[in-house]
């Protein structure tokens, strides 16, 4: 072999090695990073579950990909799915009733909305129905001629409310409807304004905590052999209890719960799905450390109850955790 092929060899060899560690840093570093240069999550109100959650969300996907990750506060579930269809959004915060109406095309949706997919099945939404102690109401069909807080218009909680009202034979013309998000509708509560409220959300509710301090707070419940009939053609609703203590019940109240969803446009790449799924998931007790609904989010139900297609990206993550 002469010195010059000899040199030509070694230096091709150099190169080999020079390529293949080029080649690992470039993996290393495509792992910190996403195709899309946003993610911009919607969710619902300030001082709702959804926004409290997500903003902690936001705040991991934009340390660990250096993304223009943040929440956008609107009126929830239906919004949520009209902006993610006008791609002004790349993942929200959903409630499954309103994710089902959008998939189907019904009621809030006049054509079918097939550029959502799935990651995940989140915690249940209680629907909380509030009134005054004084108020005399203590059923849900004791809320004919009064005066309603259903949710702020296009949520999934006015959704839901309307779902509920009509399995007890109530529509909004047999109420007098105020559309209120929680905040609003728990001072109105407070300054004698409404008769009672709904507020679907994870418990507890900060509103509702703040209004039971110096407010004699009665939940009205949702019993559960009625709940049952209903559910035969409203699948999303479950049985659920609001456990004694929440706003200061002696006894836990039953009433329907609807599992939330966090939902992305279908056009993201799989990988980037499955970096910001892997994401959510590993760093699940720093959502659990920002609001304690996310105590009853686990990888293992996150399939459980899928209303939308899930996405290849969530799929590959999910395959990877159960081998």
């Amino acid at each position: 072999m002469t010195l010059g092929l000899s040199a030509a060899l070694l230096s091709a060899c150099g190169g080999d090695k020079a390529e293949t560690k080029a080649g690992d840093a470039a993996a290393a570093t495509a792992a910190d990073k996403l195709e899309t240069k946003f993610v911009t999550v919607g969710t619902g109100g300030a001082s709702g579950p959804y926004n409290i959650i997500g903003t902690a969300m936001t705040e991991q996907y934009a340390k660990a990909f250096g993304v223009n990750a943040k929440t956008q506060t609107t009126g929830a579930s239906v919004e949520n799915l009209n902006l993610l269809a006008q791609k002004k959004l790349e993942m929200a915060f959903v409630m499954s009733d309103a994710l089902s109406d959008a998939v189907n095309g019904q009621n809030s949706f006049t054509t079918k909305i097939d550029s959502v997919s799935q990651i995940a099945s989140l915690y249940p939404n209680y629907v909380q129905i509030v009134a005054s102690s004084a108020s005399g109401i203590k059923s849900i069909e004791d809320l004919k001629g009064k005066r309603v807080a259903v949710g702020a218009q296009g949520s999934g909680v006015e959704v839901a409310t309307r779902a509920l009202l009509e399995g007890f034979g109530i529509t909004y013309k047999d109420i007098k409807v105020d559309y209120l998000g929680y905040a609003e509708a728990a001072d109105s509560l407070k300054s004698g304004k409404l008769d009672a409220a709904f507020l679907t959300s994870g418990l507890p509710n900060s509103s509702l905590m703040e209004l039971e301090q110096g407010f004699d707070l009665q939940i009205v419940s949702v019993p559960a052999d009625k709940l049952a009939q209903i559910a035969q053609t409203k699948t999303f609703f479950i049985p659920m209890d609001i456990p004694a203590g929440t706003y200061g019940n002696e006894a836990a109240v039953p009433t329907a719960a609807i599992l939330n969803a966090l939902v992305v446009r279908s056009d993201m790449s799989n990988d980037d799905v499955y970096k910001l799924t892997k994401s959510f998931f590993e760093n699940l007790e720093t959502l659990k450390s920002a609001h304690q609904a996310a105590n009853d989010i686990s990888v293992e139900n996150a399939q459980n109850g899928l209303v939308a297609p899930l996405h290849p990206g969530a799929k590959r993550y999910y395959d990877e955790v159960a081998k």
